[in-house]
């Protein structure tokens, strides 16, 4: 048998390793999504909820909007504009997880394996994870960062339909065409520095805590690599990634949502560090962790749904465990 006949004759994930892992990290990752994307509208809801630019600029002149909790805000959404609304945005969303997770997670495992060398069977350095995991959710997020502008900006226009406000966009379709018509290509990555940043927290929180812990576990304890051990460390990755990508989170999600002018550029803030400061000082600095319980809930689910998917998928079609 010839090499190139051997080669056709190996299974796919063999063949093609890392088309192969994009490609089951995607399809976990959207499973995930869907299950948990009434969090994430929530939570959206949340950060845009008594913005102090809005407000100095008058955009909400003449409108009393009452301060609303988690639960009163996923209530209110579902009985003033339906219970589907919930999943308004979920189909940019999961176009988003397709590409972040799939680009993060095949990144991640390159520089974990191939660059910062760990050896398997001996514990790996917390700073090279560190490294690995805030590198690979930037590089993630910059190439997914267009579906995460369209995912916020849709899952705001239930409530400008309720505020009397035209609605913008037609479909997922419309709204790229109608961004990059307004703001050029530029202005698809609007917001892209703190979406980077924020990534890099997140995956700092998510990709380098579940790893630690899971081989912490292997190495240190009796538990064997199977749901218990995935489970205990993707509860430990989604409490630590709420908690350090909260702030971002917020400061992107008001930078992606505020009106632009011709040129693409902000009405109400100039750059992430504006919007960090304009934040703390008109609503206190506990504003940057509006939306942690709904952004908390909505991680530690989605962790546990997404890495037990993940490595059962994985396991299934015969690839190493992460």
């Amino acid at each position: 048998m010839s090499p190139a006949e051997e080669e056709r004759s190996l299974p796919l994930p063999e063949r093609w390793p890392r088309a192969s892992k994009f490609a089951l990290s995607a399809c976990a990752a959207a499973v995930a999504e869907l299950v948990t994307f009434p969090l994430d509208l929530t939570k959206t809801r949340l950060q845009i909820q008594g913005e102090a630019a809005v407000r100095r600029d008058g955009a909400a002149a003449g409108q009393a909007v009452p301060y609303r909790g988690m639960l009163r805000t996923a209530a209110g959404i579902a009985q003033e504009e339906g219970v589907r609304k919930l999943w308004q945005g979920a189909t940019p969303a999961v176009y988003r997880h397709i590409v972040y997770t799939g680009v993060r997670m095949v990144t991640y495992e390159h520089l974990r394996d191939s660059v910062l060398g760990r050896v398997e069977g001996e514990s790996f350095p917390l700073w090279k994870a560190v490294v690995g995991g805030m590198s690979a959710g930037a590089i993630g997020q910059f190439f997914a960062s267009p579906t995460d502008l369209v995912k916020v900006q849709m899952q705001m226009e239930g409530k400008r339909k309720l505020e009397g406000k035209p609605l913008r966009f037609r479909g997922v379709h419309h709204a790229f065409l109608k961004i990059l018509s307004e703001g050029g290509v530029r202005g698809l990555w609007a917001g892209w520095v703190p979406n980077v940043q924020r990534a890099a927290l997140v995956n700092m929180g998510d990709l380098t805590t579940y790893d630690s812990v899971k081989y912490f576990l292997l190495l240190n304890t009796t538990l064997v690599d199977n749901s218990v051990t995935h489970s205990v460390s993707s509860a430990c990755s989604g409490l630590v990634a709420a908690v350090l990508g909260t702030p971002a989170d917020v400061v992107k999600t008001r930078i992606m949502n505020q009106p632009r002018d011709k040129q693409g550029r902000g009405l109400l803030y100039k750059s992430s560090m504006d919007c960090l400061i304009q934040t703390v000082q008109g609503e206190g600095f506990m504003s940057l962790y509006k939306g942690f319980i709904p952004t908390w809930m909505r991680m530690a689910p989605w962790s546990l749904v997404f890495w037990l998917t993940y490595e059962q998928i994985r396991r299934t079609f015969g690839v190493s465990s992460f």
